[in-house]
């Protein structure tokens, strides 16, 4: 369930805010039972049942979603005056997208081996099993 009143911490949260109503519909229908005012991220297809406003942009690719939160994070801390309209916002947008911790897992384990391969010693010169090559031989003879 949405809430969960037996926990000593319980707080009654004020405001939604969702990324995809469709995948989140039963919190949405939850928050409308007791009135708490629900923001959605919403695509075109997007079912609006219980969505008090709607944040129109493209809720399927992770770094769209990762540009609206950042903006919307942004835009908060303005509001509240903790950023300045003037000063450009230091935090980079990429911080926002979703990264399988997977793929991290797989990226830090690639640089761990580019550094010992680059750390390593070059491999001993090849052996020349051939004739000696001089400049001046002619291969179109």
């Amino acid at each position: 369930t949405f809430t969960n009143y037996i926990q000593k911490n319980f707080r009654e949260p004020r405001l939604l805010v969702i990324t995809d109503p469709r995948a989140d519909h039963q919190a949405v229908r939850e928050a409308s039972y007791v009135n708490i005012p629900v923001i959605a991220l919403c695509n075109s297809d997007t079912p609006l049942r219980f969505v008090d406003v709607a944040v129109p942009t493209n809720n399927k690719s992770i770094h769209s979603i990762g540009l609206a939160w950042w903006f919307l994070a942004r835009e908060v801390l303005r509001l509240r005056g903790t950023i300045s309209r003037e000063v450009p916002w230091e935090v980079m947008v990429d911080l926002y997208f979703y990264r399988d911790p997977e793929e991290v897992e797989k990226e830090e384990q690639a640089a761990k081996d580019a550094l010992q391969y680059n750390n390593q010693e070059p491999p001993p010169a090849a052996e020349n099993w051939g004739p000696e090559m001089t400049e001046t031989q002619d291969w179109a003879a």
